[in-house]
C-alpha cells in the first residue's frame, strides 16, 4: 500500500486499531477518527509515524466531509475508506426494542458508512481509480439472534449496501464487506469474556476467537488486492457458520 491513503473510522481500538495497523505495516499513510482525542493520540503514537489522526464522529455527515478533506489535505489522496465504526446500545428482542435505540443505531451502523462513502466519493473517489470502500458487517447479519436482533438487522442492511454501491461505484471503487463472528475487543467483552468465551470457541471448527489481527489481514487483501472482486463480503468466523449443530451467539 506503499502511497496509499486510507481513512479508519472507529480505528483507536479493537478491529479499527487492527486494520489501521495492517495498513501502516503494509506502507499506507492511515488517518484514524473516532470520538476521544486522548485514545487517538495514543494509538497513533503506537502505531508508529504512518498513523495520524483526527477526531469524528460516524453518525455525522459534516465530519466526514471534514475528514475526507483532511486526509487529501495531508495525504494527498483518499484512496480507501474503512467503516469500521459502530454501536450497540441495546441487547434484548427486536419487539421490545426502543426505537430511540434503532436510530441511535441506525445513525452509526448505516446511515454513518453510506454518508461517509459519499463524502469519499464526491471529493475523490468519483475521479480517481483504483480505490476501496470497506464495510465492517458481522456474521450476525447471516442469522437470528436472541440477544443482537437489532444489530444484526442492520448488519444486513449493510451487507446489501455493500452490493449496491459496488454496483454503483465501480470501475474506480470496489467496494466489500468483512463479516467477524466474535473478535476478542472491548466492544465484544460481553460476548467472550470468561466462560462464555470459551464455550463459544469451542462451537467453532478452528477452536479459538478471532482477534483484531486476523481482520486486519483480511482487510488489507480487500484494500491492496483483490481487484477482481467487488459487491463481497468475507465471513471471518473460525468456521462458525458451518458447524455442525447449535452455534453461539455473536
Amino acid at each position: 500500500m506503499d502511497g496509499k491513503a486510507a481513512i479508519v473510522t472507529g480505528g483507536s481500538r479493537g478491529i479499527g486499531k487492527g486494520i489501521a495497523k495492517a495498513f501502516a505495516d503494509a506502507g499506507a499513510h492511515v488517518l484514524i477518527t473516532a470520538r476521544k482525542a486522548d485514545t487517538l493520540e495514543a494509538t497513533a503514537a503506537e502505531l508508529g509515524p504512518n498513523v495520524s489522526w483526527t477526531v469524528g464522529h460516524t453518525g455525522r455527515p459534516e465530519d466526514g466531509d471534514r475528514v475526507v478533506g483532511e486526509c487529501i489535505d495531508r495525504f494527498g489522496s483518499c484512496d480507501v475508506l474503512v467503516n469500521n465504526a459502530a454501536t450497540n446500545p441495546y441487547a434484548g428482542p427486536l419487539i421490545d426494542a426502543p426505537l430511540g435505540a434503532w436510530d441511535k443505531t441506525v445513525e452509526v451502523n448505516l446511515r454513518g458508512p453510506l454518508a461517509w462513502s459519499q463524502s469519499a466519493w464526491r471529493a475523490w473517489m468519483r475521479d480517481h481509480e483504483g480505490c476501496s470502500i470497506i464495510n465492517l458487517a458481522s456474521v450476525g447479519g447471516y442469522k437470528t439472534s436472541q440477544e443482537l436482533g437489532l444489530y444484526a438487522v442492520l448488519k444486513a442492511a449493510l451487507i446489501h449496501m455493500t452490493k449496491q454501491l459496488a454496483a454503483e461505484l465501480a470501475p474506480n471503487v470496489r467496494v466489500n464487506a468483512l463479516a467477524p463472528a466474535v473478535i476478542k475487543t472491548d466492544f465484544a467483552r460481553l460476548l467472550w469474556e470468561g466462560e462464555r468465551g470459551e464455550r463459544t470457541a469451542k462451537t467453532y471448527p478452528l477452536q479459538r476467537l478471532g482477534e483484531p489481527e486476523d481482520i486486519g489481514e483480511a482487510a488489507l487483501y480487500l484494500a491492496a488486492g483483490a481487484s477482481w472482486m467487488t459487491g463481497q463480503t468475507l465471513v471471518l468466523d473460525g468456521g462458525g457458520l458451518i458447524a455442525f449443530g447449535p452455534s453461539a451467539d455473536e
